[in-house]
């Protein structure tokens, strides 16, 4: 028998020369999803656009110097006019053909400036466009909250205790989504006062139960899973097993989610708004702007655009952060 040497035992390569599997040594969960989602060029331009969105609806309505709710009849139907770029000239199309109208030199203003125009009531366009993208971020966010809080919450309880509770608990959600949302907003438009306050509370009524659906779908899927027996068998309460075992691996989904109720939410305050059961007269939202720049399209156009390529931009850059992140989380769960 050969004896063995000390040499037979040592490395074949020294231990700082020696490769490390990637495959195996990789990155965290969140720097796997950083990573993931930095990696498409679609995903950073829809954050950077979304971000770009909630800057101006922070700064925009004082950039133009104007408050968003002045009126100055004297300058009603203005053209937008921007240094540069354009003169303030509109053409009006009537029964006497073409013509060309220019107020500011009309009137004088050669010093001022709207940027977006003005309405019928001589209000800024551009401070009123993104007074209204505040507003509907605002209940976007309320939205997203409603479904962290209650949907969220709701779902995970009902998949984890399951049984007869969790039957009593989804006939609750059934009875709920069986009405429409425009009932119930039409219905507490009747009892409360049109505004901010009668939407959001429709999205408390109605915007959680999609989120508590998810939510208990993937409780049901992880609650049999050997890490939930595992920490069960060491006496781990039902609250700590669900909500520091069992969320962490769930909350990918739960943020995706969160993500499609934003434009949803958006939309459906701008759908009230253009109806005429969102805010009421003399709020301002992009819903009600486009619906007042529906009524004058034809003749100023430009009361039209601006909010709608606000709006446009808007859900275009919320469905691409969603479709980013939901790529970017489903990679990383595949990493881990």
């Amino acid at each position: 028998m050969d004896q063995w040497t000390e040499k037979d035992f040592q490395f074949v390569k020294r231990e700082e020369d020696m490769e490390i599997d990637t495959v195996f040594a990789g990155d965290s969960f969140l720097k796997s999803v950083v990573k993931r989602f930095c990696s498409k060029k679609s995903n950073i331009v829809g954050l950077i656009l979304l971000l770009l969105l909630i800057l101006m609806a922070v700064i925009g309505s004082h950039i133009s110097g104007y408050d968003y709710s002045d009126q100055n009849l004297d300058h009603a139907d203005m053209a937008p006019k921007i240094p540069g770029i354009a003169s303030g000239t509109e053409y009006l199309f009537g029964t006497a053909g073409k013509i060309r109208q220019n107020r500011y030199e009309e009137l004088g203003l050669n010093d001022t400036y709207y940027y977006f125009g003005t309405d019928s009531l001589g209000r800024d366009l551009f401070s009123r466009c993104f007074q209204g993208l505040r507003v509907s971020l605002f209940i976007a966010l309320a939205a997203g909250l409603t479904d962290l809080i209650i949907g969220m919450n709701y779902g995970m309880i009902s998949g984890f205790i399951g049984g007869r509770t969790d039957f009593i608990m989804q006939q609750i959600v059934d009875i709920f989504g069986s009405i429409p949302t425009l009932v119930i907003v039409t219905i507490l438009m009747l009892i409360m006062k049109p505004g901010i306050g009668a939407i959001i509370f429709a999205l408390i009524l109605t915007g959680w139960m999609e989120m508590s659906m998810v939510a208990r779908a993937q409780v049901l899927r992880l609650k049999e899973q050997e890490f939930v027996l595992a920490a069960r068998t060491l006496g781990a309460g039902n609250m700590f097993i669900l909500f520091r075992e069992m969320l962490p691996n769930i909350v990918g989904t739960l943020i995706t989610q969160i993500m499609v109720t934003i434009p949803d939410a958006i939309f459906l305050e701008t759908f009230l708004s253009f109806v005429g059961l969102g805010l009421p007269l003399g709020g301002c939202s992009l819903g009600s702007l486009i619906s007042d720049g529906f009524e004058n399209c034809l003749l100023h156009p430009y009361k039209l655009f601006p909010c709608m390529i606000i709006l446009v931009a808007l859900m275009l850059a919320c469905n691409l952060v969603t479709d980013g992140l939901k790529d970017a989380f489903d990679y990383g769960a595949g990493k881990a």
